[in-house]
């Protein structure tokens, strides 16, 4: 029983602290439409210093500066597209969450469907293979010498039933 509740109070505290954000208050803007809309942003920028998280989830103070100056690029007034503009061209497309599609990316986008589809062919070749390998085995375990059919019909009684020659190669 005490181990069942630790791994409850284990996945609870994964559960609550999933929903924190790693926003400050003092970052949060007083309109919230604007808020909403960077918090929104903030979601697609990555944070160069975690790389693999957000710069609503990271604690980092890079992070916290990212958040600001979308903060303030909504405050002046710019559009989402311009403010990703405007981020791109300072930090490059690395603080992208989610890359663009373009020649620089393709291989990026192209290469996990193309694995997929290779690992996929690849599992019906060997399936293919396996199949007609079993159905061989079955066809010659189940075909009977010439000795052995004779004593068949010895046993059964029956009139041997003739053979067809094999070719001689």
């Amino acid at each position: 029983m005490k181990r069942w509740s630790i791994i409850l109070a284990l996945a609870a505290t994964v559960a609550i602290g999933s929903l924190a954000h790693a926003v400050q208050p003092d970052e949060i803007m007083e309109d919230p439409v604007k808020e909403s809309r960077a918090r929104e942003l903030s979601k697609e920028l990555r944070c160069m210093v975690c790389q693999n998280q957000s710069i609503d989830d990271s604690d980092a103070p890079l992070a916290r500066d990212l958040r600001l100056l979308v903060r303030e690029r909504i405050a002046a007034g710019d559009s989402d597209s311009q403010v990703i503009e405007f981020l791109v061209a300072r930090y490059g497309e690395f603080v992208l969450l989610k890359p663009r599609f373009n020649p620089h990316t393709m291989l990026l986008w192209l290469l996990p469907p193309l694995a997929l589809m290779g690992g996929g062919i690849a599992l019906w070749v060997y399936s293919d293979r396996r199949r007609r390998a079993v159905v061989s085995e079955r066809e010659s375990l189940m075909k009977l010498s010439p000795d052995e059919e004779a004593r068949l019909e010895k046993l059964l009684g029956a009139e041997p039933v003739p053979q067809p020659e094999e070719p001689h190669p």
